[in-house]
């Protein structure tokens, strides 16, 4: 997984609202930050809103893995870098890491599907999608 290329698909502000009684980051906010990380790989991709709008189609996470490797606190500011792991004709599975400056402070690996809405069925990535995210992977 280190091998392959990684593009910066956040940075932001860990805000006080963000943590939980303990004092750290609380797990609804990961998921809430490698969401948004999610949304701006999809958007490099070509799966973007307007083309969700227009073909009637989405994506849905099929599985996903965090591992927390250090508490995050207010005032922190992050980033998440995303690797594109492996691209199917229906799928895609990519890793996000949180970082803290050098630090790696949590990662997300996730299994998406590209869906019919109306069919409630996964169905194949269009081929420029297809070929944008193999690019994604490859770094090329």
């Amino acid at each position: 997984m280190m091998n392959q290329p990684s593009t910066m698909t956040y940075r932001g502000a860990i805000y006080s609202s963000y943590l939980d009684h303990m004092g750290h980051m609380n797990v609804q906010y990961y998921v809430h930050l490698f969401d948004q990380a999610t949304w701006v790989l999809f958007d490099m991709a070509g799966l973007s809103g307007s083309y969700f709008s227009a073909s009637g189609c989405g994506m849905a996470a099929l599985e996903q893995h965090l591992t927390y490797k250090r508490e995050v606190f207010a005032g922190t500011v992050v980033t998440i870098d995303t690797q594109v792991l492996d691209v199917g004709r229906k799928t895609v599975r990519f890793l996000h890491t949180m970082h803290d400056g050098d630090e790696a402070v949590a990662t997300s690996e996730i299994l998406g599907t590209h869906f019919d809405r109306g069919a409630h069925k996964a169905i194949p990535f269009p081929l420029p999608i297809q070929t944008a995210l193999q690019k994604l992977q490859t770094g090329s």
